[in-house]
């Protein structure tokens, strides 16, 4: 027999399923997206991009952000646990060796955006699988209070005895420092790479969480100067904080064979079997037009433009004036998820 207090229950649970069909129906709720976005660019940049998409076209986009801790590695977890079923449409790096790592791996659907036709080669996949766009440097961060920027040329600088204890970088294991780590890899060796590694460890350089703790570390003078990107050194000097940049390893006169600097593209993709292609082509027009490059080259961020001729403030760095370290970027991906283990093994002991 049913007691009171059962049909009390069951009257209360079609209640609230009554309830919650007619807040679904009600006008003025939030809709089923028209497109799903995953971005590891930050937030604070991509955003106002996100809904000027939406103005224009008139479609919902639910974009969904990486943390700071976790850039672009906990997305592509997320990517890779749900390809057989995707959620996801479009996929906006805010690097490159990951999406190129997920392109082997077959989970990308090829598209030539006409907005891309004008993106160098070396930035795009031969297969159309993915494109890369409004890049970032690996630059020095320098606390113009305790160190005179000029008197530093390159990455060698961050283990100088007289620096030692006052110099950082983020550990490589997420984001573009485990990006940098492994183009290393790939391009020097195992040797000379673990021996840089070490060499920074010796030298006193401290290992934090993230390009942003090192910019605040510097910016706030608890260090002189360390390694991060360009975006999180602008957003420093913006916020007025004694702090300068410094473009590690370019080539002068006095430096006939230095290697260059570390250049980081975004880069953008279709995700294979994506339940709404259609929208997710569209959004990636957008993004690669010139128009976009030019918004990121404005914003805080300080993006780098990869074409020629696209509009940039005076303090954005300049493609055609830089050093470049020369990159297999198939290679930096085939590599990514086997060096941040063989990372993590040596910074989280």
């Amino acid at each position: 027999m049913r007691t009171p207090f059962r049909f009390l229950a069951l009257a209360r649970a079609r209640t609230a399923a009554l309830f919650v069909a007619a807040l679904a129906l009600a006008p003025g709720c939030a809709k089923e997206p028209d497109l799903v976005v995953y971005c590891a660019l930050d937030q604070i940049f991509a955003e106002d991009l996100v809904r000027e998409f939406e103005q224009r076209t008139g479609l919902v986009v639910r974009a969904e952000f990486d943390v700071e801790a976790a850039k672009t590695v906990g997305l592509v977890a997320r990517l890779r646990e749900e390809r057989n079923r995707p959620r996801c449409d479009v996929f906006w790096n805010n690097e490159i060796a990951h999406t190129v790592a997920l392109a082997k791996d077959g989970l990308l659907a090829p598209y030539a955006s006409p907005s891309a036709s004008d993106i160098p080669a070396a930035f795009r996949d031969a297969s159309n699988l993915w494109t890369g766009f409004a890049a970032r440097a690996r630059v020095l961060i320098v606390n113009t209070e305790q160190v005179d920027p000029s008197t530093l040329h390159g990455l060698a600088d961050l283990v100088d005895p007289k620096w030692k204890g006052k110099t950082c970088m983020a550990r490589p294991l997420t984001g573009t420092t485990l990006t940098h780590a492994t183009a290393l890899y790939a391009s020097k060796g195992v040797e000379a790479t673990e021996g840089w590694l070490d060499e920074l460890a010796a030298g006193g350089v401290n290992f934090v969480q993230s390009n942003g703790q090192v910019m605040r570390m510097v910016r706030e003078g608890s260090m002189a100067f360390g390694l991060t990107d360009t975006d999180d050194y602008w957003v420093a000097k913006q916020a007025g904080f004694p702090v300068a940049q410094v473009v590690p390893d370019q080539r002068d006169a006095a430096h006939q064979d230095a290697p260059g600097t570390f250049l980081i593209p975004n880069t953008i993709c279709l995700l294979k079997n994506a339940p709404r292609p259609d929208a997710g082509r569209r959004f990636i027009d957008f993004v690669l037009s010139r128009e976009v490059e030019a918004k990121l080259a404005a914003a805080d961020g300080a993006q780098i433009p990869l074409r020629a001729g696209v509009p940039k403030p005076e303090h954005v760095l300049d493609i055609e004036r830089l050093t470049l370290i020369p990159v297999d970027w198939n290679l930096v991906g085939e590599q990514i998820s086997a060096r941040m283990e063989q990372l993590k093994g040596r910074f989280l002991q």
